[in-house]
């Protein structure tokens, strides 16, 4: 027989565990504004860019990385995101993409990384202003990512 005492302890607890857990936003840390920005799977992308003739901006990131959150609010900068829909938007999670990580690992595989391709998957020589982590853009401000969008945006 159960007593009613522990019953209640195990409904209490059950209780805490599932408001804490409402409280945790569950999509949070994966929020690249998906409202607003069509982010495409790999393969689905490099055929739509190929089909529509239009470039790529790929980006890899993890869920843990700080440098990502802070990165991925900038598309939600209202220029930022007209600027993707000239685009065949792809963000890829390093951890769960092991292998397409190390084929983009063009000077490192440090996140967040961010590479414009053109509508036949090569990648461009545009990159963030910076001499080294040359595909690391401004985590904080949308400008040089919308630099580099401008140069990728004449990309055939």
């Amino acid at each position: 027989m159960r007593s009613p005492f522990l019953s209640r302890v195990a409904t209490i607890f059950l209780a805490s565990a599932l408001l804490a857990a409402a409280e945790r936003p569950a999509l949070a840390a994966a929020d690249w504004n998906d409202a607003q920005i069509k982010w495409k799977p790999y393969a689905e992308g490099l055929a739509e860019a190929k089909k529509k003739k239009k470039p790529v901006c790929l980006i890899f990131f993890t869920e843990w990385c700080p440098h990502c959150k802070n990165y991925r609010n900038v598309f939600s900068d209202p220029k930022v995101v007209a600027a993707s829909k000239h685009f065949v938007m792809i963000h890829l999670d390093k951890d769960q993409n092991a292998e397409l990580s190390a084929k983009y690992a063009l000077d490192g595989e440090y996140i967040p990384r961010t590479f414009f391709l053109s509508s036949n998957g090569e990648v461009a020589d545009i990159h963030a202003p910076r001499p080294q982590f040359k595909y690391f853009y401004n985590e904080a401000q949308p400008a040089d990512v919308l630099a580099g969008m401008e140069q990728a945006s004449k990309l055939k």
